[in-house]
């Protein structure tokens, strides 16, 4: 039986009166994403049709996700609010903690041994507060979600990005910051602009090399990494249902990497098929039941145009396989370009490393059609020329894909399989050598390939392909080999060709594991003791943000001038720093020292006007907020973009910055910044941005008069006692200015608490 089936069965019992409903007010047939986010509106049975991208609406997701990583900072933030227990099942999984350095159980052993104060902390935590626990080792959150959560129909907020992977069972899964979750696991609603929506219909069927990853790195080339900001992404046509339910995941995950609020796929056969697959039967046979509410309605799909605001088609019967990069996720090359390309742009064309798995790829599917490329080493007398890794992305895939001998097929042709975890994909991998920053390529089947991401080495190139394209470009070695047309010699000085990658969808003898790895947590936790020690590296208690006393900032100071791409991982890095993921005054020594100062295009390196020299951004900002003076930071288009990490919009916060003024945000960055109590803003006029100077001091002018779809006045003072007086623009509704007045959303929230306690 499935987890929550009672809270499932009551989704569906009511979504059809809330659909019809909808489409009565919306006087139109409804998408799928639609229909879900009808259905999930925190004033139950809709009463207004919302205008997309305008309107700010109030939601009741169904559950919530949490990665360790992100799930420290935003149990603490829950432990202010006054809760006895979560309103909606909740689960926190421990995958990002573990470094790939070894082998599986090599790795696991040292992660529990220097990462048991936090494993303790959150097992305890999730025990007292009525949340699933899933151990180290159980696997990465989005697959675990994937094979014991996610429902089709159902609408679910996780503090991680890729949460969308559940889009893969038809839900509408969505990446936020701490803070919203603790929104949703006190029992407040959840509040998100209504998305525009983009459909893509899917066409013909996937053959030969081509896979459902190459599907998304070619949206990606299409959409680039900020054409989906804003909007769900709805896939449909024939060659959707064609389909694994596992490869829709993969094509859900990587829609973080556009930018996408979410995407989905509507319910059929793959999915009742993995359901029943994974044991959840029960949820198969009560969404059969309304399965006409689990997808869009048949006039948006034959007339799409009319019904979304973007609408791309792409047939599968041509789609030719791709590799995306590198240093971003949305540089589409098809591997019949490659060779050109690469010659072109001076990338290595030796692999180092290939590795496949991840929360994107580690499908029973995704395991067996490379394993299926692995066979053929030894078969046709080859030798794999890079280093190859697995990481699987359950313990139940694990288990599986060893009793079926793949893990033994890997490990003849010296793979190595890691744990199921995160590892490389986050930056947690120990690589060999990575210290030498020697220019080097990689290839692999995770989602993200930003400078450093991988193994911290600036000259890391790292290509984003399909498992078994990784597979078979690990064989050669090559970047530049297409195992379409191109031959290898093998031992023997033969000729020879790779025969194209075959895998069962499932596991013909079902999935199995000895220990899945979860906790359940006590129906009672009241007794249960929390404790954080006051000298833990690891752990720090929170302190409130304070309230803003109502005044226009003025006298701040440009922190730094952000030049280019700046990411979450430019803003709050990952790998070594996540073990101070809980500890918000130890992490705050990372902010943004992954950025580019405009003004030296070094990294880690600004001016500090109290004292004339150059330092690290962290130090710089604690000077200023020792002198109690305010900072501001400035950035280009798409700031904040990638992981959901709030650390990066809690760290500036903490360390005095006021306000984040950029041409553009990610969505999930900016409402991180505004939960914070931050200053989220945008140029009116781009070519502000240029006036900035290094030494500027800035004043608000008419902060006092803060309010919705009004301007604000910033007066930039300059070294030489000339100004510059800019209008900015903010996206606040009157809910969102309380959060800066209060001085964070949990503000809000821990006297809200408390009221109710004294009532």
């Amino acid at each position: 039986m499935a987890f929550d089936i009672e809270m499932i069965k009551k989704v569906y019992a009511n979504m059809a009166e809330r659909v019809d409903k909808a489409r009565e007010l919306v006087g139109r047939p409804l998408t799928l994403s639609e229909k879900i986010l009808y259905s999930h509106l925190w004033e139950k049975t809709p009463s207004q049709a919302f205008k997309r991208g305008k309107d700010y609406v109030d939601f009741a997701p169904d559950r919530v996700a949490c990665q360790d990583a992100t799930a420290q900072m935003a149990l603490l933030q829950f432990m202010h609010a006054g809760k006895a227990k979560v309103a909606v099942p909740t689960t926190v999984h421990c995958d990002h903690l573990i470094q790939a350095k070894v082998d599986a159980k090599t790795d696991l052993k040292r992660a529990k041994e220097q990462s048991n104060e936090v494993f303790e902390f959150l097992s305890s935590i999730s025990n007292k507060y009525g949340i699933g626990f899933w151990k180290p080792g159980a696997g990465i959150i989005h697959q675990v979600v994937l094979e014991n959560y996610a429902f089709p129909g159902g609408m679910m907020i996780g503090t991680d990005s890729h949460t969308v992977n559940a889009g893969g069972l038809g839900m509408l899964a969505i990446g936020v910051g701490g803070a919203d979750a603790v929104d949703v696991m006190s029992g407040m609603a959840w509040e998100l602009k209504f998305p525009k929506l983009i459909g893509v219909k899917l066409t013909g069927k996937l053959s030969g090399w081509t896979a459902p990853k190459d599907v998304i790195l070619k949206v990606a080339g299409i959409l680039t990494v900020k054409g989906g900001t804003g909007a769900v992404v709805e896939y449909f046509g024939e060659g959707a249902t064609s389909m694994s339910c596992t490869g829709k995941g993969t094509i859900c995950n990587m829609g973080a990497e556009i930018g996408a609020t979410t995407s989905t796929f509507g319910y059929d056969d793959s999915m009742s098929r993995y359901l029943r697959a994974t044991n959840r039967a029960d949820v198969a046979d009560a969404a059969d039941k309304v399965a006409a509410y689990l997808t869009g309605d048949d006039e948006v799909y034959a007339n799409p145009e009319q019904y979304f605001d973007q609408v791309i088609e792409i047939n599968l019967s041509e789609l030719e396989p791709h590799l995306n990069g590198p240093f971003t996720p949305d540089l589409a090359t098809p591997i019949s370009k490659m060779k050109e390309e690469a010659a072109k742009n001076d990338w290595p064309l030796q692999i180092q490393v290939g590795l496949i798995g991840s929360c994107t790829n580690s499908s029973y599917e995704d395991i067996s059609r490379s394993a299926s490329l692995a066979r053929q080493v030894a078969e046709k007398k080859l030798k794999t020329k890079s280093q190859f890794t697995i990481t699987p992305g359950s313990e139940v895939v694990r288990y599986t894909i060893e009793r079926d001998g793949f893990i033994d097929t890997f490990d003849k042709i010296g793979a190595t399989v890691f744990a199921n975890a995160c590892g490389p994909c986050i930056g947690m991998w120990d690589r060999e050598g990575a210290e030498k920053e020697e220019r080097n390529t990689i290839v692999h089947s995770f989602n993200r390939n930003f400078s450093k991401r991988a193994d911290g080495n600036p000259n890391t190139l790292a290509f984003v392909g399909s498992p078994e394209l990784v597979t078979a470009l690990a064989i050669a070695g090559d970047l530049g080999f297409n195992p379409i047309t191109d031959k290898l010699i093998n031992e023997d000085g033969e000729e020879v060709m790779l025969d194209e990658p075959t895998g069962n969808e499932l596991p013909p003898k079902g999935f199995d594991a000895e220990d899945p790895g979860f906790q359940a947590p006590a129906e009672d936790g009241s007794g249960v003791k929390i404790v954080v020690s006051p000298t833990s590296e690891r752990l720090e208690l929170l302190a409130p943000f304070t309230p803003w006393d109502g005044q226009n900032i003025t006298g701040a100071k440009l922190l730094i001038k952000a030049f280019g791409k700046c990411t979450t991982d430019h803003i709050s890095m990952a790998g070594p720093w996540l073990r101070f993921r809980g500890h918000l005054d130890n992490i705050s020594n990372n902010m943004l020292i992954g950025a580019v100062n405009a003004f030296n295009q070094k990294t880690n390196n600004v001016k500090n006007q109290l004292t004339g020299e150059y330092g690290p951004v962290p130090a710089t900002a604690r000077d200023y907020k020792a002198a109690g003076i305010p900072s501001i930071v400035v950035g280009d288009h798409n700031y904040g973009e990638g992981s959901s990490r709030e650390h990066a919009a809690m760290e500036p916060r903490h360390l005095g910055v006021k306000a984040v003024l950029v041409k553009s945000f990610a969505r999930i960055h900016e409402t991180n910044l505004k939960k914070q109590g931050m200053l989220a803003l945008t140029f009116a006029n781009e070519a502000d941005y240029d006036k900035i100077q290094e030494n500027d001091t800035i004043n608000f002018t008419d902060l006092k008069e803060f309010a919705p779809n009004r301007q604000l006045t910033l007066e930039f003072v300059h070294d030489d006692g000339t100004t510059d007086t800019i209008l900015v623009n903010h996206s606040y509704n009157e809910g969102q200015i309380g959060w800066f007045v209060a001085g964070s959303a949990l503000n809000l929230i821990a006297a809200a608490g408390a009221e109710e306690t004294k009532a």
